[in-house]
């Protein structure tokens, strides 16, 4: 039986439909300050109302973030690399448990880098983190993280990671969508799957199909940040998305549905 703690966390999180709208805007932890989040606090705020959880780290948590929020926080607790710097998969811990529950996570998330330099240091940390976690009841979800080498983001590669994420103890593990074979990574996965992103693509139509095959193909949602945040009309962009995972809209819905927010007729 899962222990209430874990439970009733996940279940601010993944809502009660058995889906979830994860946001995060945790990129300046090794990207700096990220187009469109320059200022993380007022890029979120007209978002926040459709997002299922925001993800970030505890200084933009503490700095940016009113405390009366009544949305779950993902706390992103892995961190010690940067964009300029050797490599990005040398990763470790940041934040302690007791920052932790003094910040009220719901979740933590930490990166997993398979396949690179330093993976047995990014696993271990991470199955170290599971441990002191579930002492106090706080979900964590890994991130299966490719570094540079975004050309490594297929089925076979993904499935990999996945399923030993959710070995090493991982309660929900956000992951990228790829067109080709998506339904493995979540049938070889025993825990939730959200889609970090996907191919880079030029229209909305195109996020909203990759959005709705991978929620087709057993993906509970999304964790989207940049397809969110720095497009043009964000929060046309987040209904959109919304309607995809809650509403069981299709991509040429959610489309139409983008296009009434955007013009204000919705």
């Amino acid at each position: 039986m899962m222990d209430w703690g874990i439970q009733n966390r996940l279940n601010r999180l993944i809502q009660k439909d058995g889906r979830a709208l994860f946001l995060p805007v945790d990129h300046g932890y090794f990207q700096g300050p990220t187009r469109k989040l320059e200022k993380p606090g007022e890029t979120i705020k007209p978002l926040i109302p459709y997002a299922d959880a925001i993800m970030m780290t505890r200084g933009v948590l503490r700095n940016c973030v009113d405390p009366a929020i009544k949305k779950p926080v993902i706390l992103r607790v892995s961190g010690g690399n940067s964009v300029v710097g050797e490599d990005l998969s040398n990763e470790g811990q940041i934040t302690s448990i007791t920052e932790m529950l003094r910040l009220n996570a719901s979740a933590v998330s930490m990166s997993v880098y398979i396949g690179s330099k330093h993976e047995h240091q990014t696993l271990i940390n991470f199955a170290r983190l599971v441990d002191q976690c579930e002492d106090y009841g706080i979900p964590v979800m890994a991130v299966t993280a490719v570094g540079r080498e975004l050309e490594k983001r297929t089925a076979r590669y993904l499935a990999l990671c996945s399923r030993i994420a959710a070995e090493l103890g991982a309660r929900v593990v956000k992951t990228y969508y790829c067109e080709e074979d998506f339904e493995k990574i979540v049938d070889g996965c025993p825990v939730p799957v959200v889609i970090a992103g996907g191919p880079k693509v030029d229209t909305e139509l195109e996020v909203f199909e990759f959005v709705y095959d991978g929620l087709q193909k057993g993906a509970i949602g999304v964790n989207l940040g940049r397809n969110i945040w720095q497009h043009q009309y964000p929060v046309a962009m987040i209904r959109a998305i919304r309607g995809l995972i809650h509403e069981n809209l299709t991509a040429k819905e959610a489309q139409q549905l983008f296009e009434q927010v955007k013009t204000g007729k919705a």
